[in-house]
């Protein structure tokens, strides 16, 4: 198992351990066409820089932030699926956009249009991940929110994780073959 996929697995438990003790709302959260969310990880995706925005809409003292795992902000309505893509773009080297529904601290949502690079040293050593979240267009999110429901129903209707994972890896697949489009021209086509 390589380091991505051992964080990707650690990120998941640490995960479902939050998500425990949060009551999800149905209430979105907004922040300003010309602000940047703004987070740095290490290699293993814990936090180590979030700007004032970040701690704002994610409703985070930067003592909670600082040192937690990036995925105390992935929100439940999230596929699976697409966190695998972004582990598997980012461990070839490569950056990503992606939209994600994010939650708040105390339960809320909110969408982005996330960009996330690989971070390297001057040695071409990696040193970790950073991420730019702007505002997402209506549209896209309206899009993005359908198929990401699609991707969730797959992952839920498998009888093991392993498999529901599997399952909508293979949808997500198949839609962006069929449409003849990378997942990032798909993004952008949104």
């Amino acid at each position: 198992m390589s380091i991505l996929q051992s964080t990707f697995k650690s990120s998941e438990m640490m995960r479902e351990k939050i998500h425990q003790r949060v009551s999800l709302t149905k209430v979105e959260r907004f922040f300003g066409e010309n602000e940047l969310i703004v987070s740095k990880t290490n290699p293993l995706g814990r936090i180590t820089y979030a700007n004032d925005v970040f701690l704002r809409v994610a409703g985070m003292s930067e003592k909670q932030t600082i040192g937690a795992a990036h995925s105390v902000i992935r929100h439940p309505d999230m596929p699976r699926a697409v966190f695998k893509l972004m582990w598997d773009v980012l461990g070839e080297g490569r950056e990503i956009f992606a939209y994600v529904k994010n939650l708040a601290n105390n339960g809320d949502f909110y969408w982005v249009l996330a960009h996330v690079t690989p971070s390297w040293d001057n040695k071409g050593s990696l040193t970790g991940y950073h991420s730019n979240r702007r505002v997402p267009s209506r549209k896209a999110v309206s899009a993005i929110a359908k198929l990401y429901e699609k991707l969730r129903s797959i992952e839920q209707d498998s009888s093991a994780r392993k498999t529901g994972l599997e399952n909508s890896t293979a949808a997500l697949s198949s839609i962006l073959q069929e449409r003849e489009l990378s997942y990032e021209q798909f993004i952008f086509s949104l």
